[in-house]
């Protein structure tokens, strides 16, 4: 068997016979009357027609030999055979065609519809045209891309042999645009705001830092969009949304990658009661009016498959209920000593307790002992107000929040918002604090953004929600490389 290079190589001297042929291996142009899937739809239009048409695509198969060549052509995600009668062109140009076309050349043919004997639609070729010469040969049709690593690193060649992965990403893209449409249709405003901020905010993450050489300071890129969509609410907008980019320097698995797709709204006069509400109306009118079905195969963060129904009511439990339950801890009455010793029986890494605040160190608790047991759609609300700084507090030292939780993964994050710039800063002070003792998720106190509060921010609730992880239970994916189209990788060693 030939080597790649080999392949290469053989067909680097068809390019020559190309150009020896009068024909440019790499066109700028080539014929095309219709796609595919136009001829596919109206075949029948056109045959009648008796009219010559042309057609373009990616070479995918050709078989037989002598004085007939079929040939299968791609366009998108649609294929039609061409077929190849030597005493249909002149000789020089069918013999330029048997002794140059490979697999993955994309070519232009012209010619007349037909069926075939065995009932096959079809396109005679009167013409051709080479519009680009492939180097290199195609996956196997049969086995495509079989290394898990080579498909998210070629992911080309992965939507190419694969139609439903083609389709999944094509699925995303309506998903994002419907909920585009949906809070258009609600009169929010959608916005766009820094990727590279001065200090990050918003959000309990680590960075990525970067370096502004025209003003010769640090930058960070951002964790989350919150402090600057507040800000616009300060300006007057009612209602605003984002879908954009958020990176947070931390570990990936299955379900958490350091680059992610994150839609965040916010909206003046709005309770959280209505947030949930609106969030519930949104995915399931995903569901009906997208996918067309309520039930979902997913998987937990060991990989184990299981069922979702959307179609359901969708419970609320507060976290304190939740850890009372499972792990037997009151969350109003637990100190920072006593949180770091139940976190060690949880398993948390003890270097991980001695930097972590008592409101992390319980969010750890939670993800080991409950979250992964929710597997419907489910608000768990009340979390433990050290961890909510940027949210209206409860009397009992919880937040006004809830996150939605579906298959154990967190899909949203929802507040009733903080807009008392004096309650602010003590918080985010106490955020500062335990920064600096060590806990690297904790948030920074922003000057810009408690200035802004002091001009006068309007009571809302905001909302913020990974896409990738929600576009994974529509397209029934384990993991969250698989609905982006380049994740990053390691490089090859």
């Amino acid at each position: 068997m030939a080597s790649i290079e080999e392949l290469r190589d053989a067909r680097l001297l068809k390019i020559n016979k190309l150009k020896e042929g009068g024909m440019n291996p790499y066109a700028s142009s080539v014929p095309r009357t219709h796609s595919i899937k136009e001829v596919k739809t109206n075949f029948e239009k056109l045959e009648g027609e008796k009219k010559d048409i042309s057609i373009a695509g990616r070479v995918m198969i050709v078989r037989g030999q002598g004085a007939i060549l079929f040939i299968v052509l791609q366009d998108g995600d649609e294929r039609f055979q061409a077929v190849l009668k030597k005493d249909e062109l002149e000789e020089k140009d069918f013999n330029l065609f048997v002794d140059t076309i490979d697999n993955g050349d994309f070519i232009s043919v012209t010619g007349s519809l037909f069926v075939t004997q065995r009932g096959e639609q079809s396109i005679l070729i009167k013409d051709w045209m080479m519009a680009t010469k492939a180097l290199l040969p195609l996956p196997d049709k049969w086995h495509g891309l079989q290394d898990t690593e080579e498909t998210y690193r070629k992911r080309y060649l992965d939507i190419l042999m694969d139609k439903e992965v083609y389709s999944r990403f094509v699925m995303r893209s309506k998903i994002v645009k419907y909920i585009r449409n949906y809070f258009d249709n609600k009169n929010f405003l959608e916005v766009e705001t820094p990727i590279m901020q001065s200090e990050a905010g918003g959000a309990m993450a680590k960075t990525f830092g970067t370096h502004l050489n025209d003003y010769d300071m640090d930058m960070v890129l951002r964790i989350a969009l919150e402090l600057e969509h507040k800000m616009l609410m300060v300006g007057g907008y009612e209602r605003v949304y984002e879908i954009g980019k958020n990176f947070r320097n931390e570990g990936s698995d299955p379900t958490h990658l350091q680059e992610f797709t994150m839609l965040e709204w916010y909206a003046a006069y709005q309770t959280l009661e209505m947030n949930m509400k609106w969030t519930e109306e949104m995915i399931k009118g995903v569901a009906k009016d997208l996918m067309g079905k309520s039930v979902y195969k997913v998987y937990d963060n060991d990989g184990k498959e299981t069922e979702v129904d959307l179609d359901t009511d969708w419970p609320r439990i507060t976290f304190g209920e939740l850890l009372k339950k499972d792990a037997n801890i009151d969350i109003e009455t637990i100190t920072l000593e006593e949180a770091q010793k139940e976190a060690l029986k949880w398993g948390v890494k003890e270097e991980e307790v001695k930097k972590l605040g008592r409101g992390n160190l319980l969010d750890k608790i939670y993800k080991k002992c409950s979250r992964d047991k929710i597997i419907n759609p489910t608000f768990v609300t009340d979390f433990p107000g050290d961890l909510k700084p940027l949210a209206q507090q409860n009397a009992n030292g919880t937040a006004k929040v809830c996150q939605l939780i579906i298959a154990g993964a967190e899909i949203t994050n929802q507040y009733a918002e903080l807009v008392d710039p004096s309650i602010q800063r003590e918080l985010l002070n106490a955020q500062a604090k335990a920064k600096k003792g060590g806990d690297e998720e904790a948030m920074e106190v922003s000057e810009s953004f408690l200035t802004a509060m002091e001009h006068g921010m309007p009571p809302m609730t905001g909302f913020g929600m990974g896409i990738d992880r929600l576009v994974a239970i529509f397209t029934e994916q384990k993991n969250l490389r698989d609905v982006i189209f380049f994740p990053i990788m390691k490089p090859k060693e």
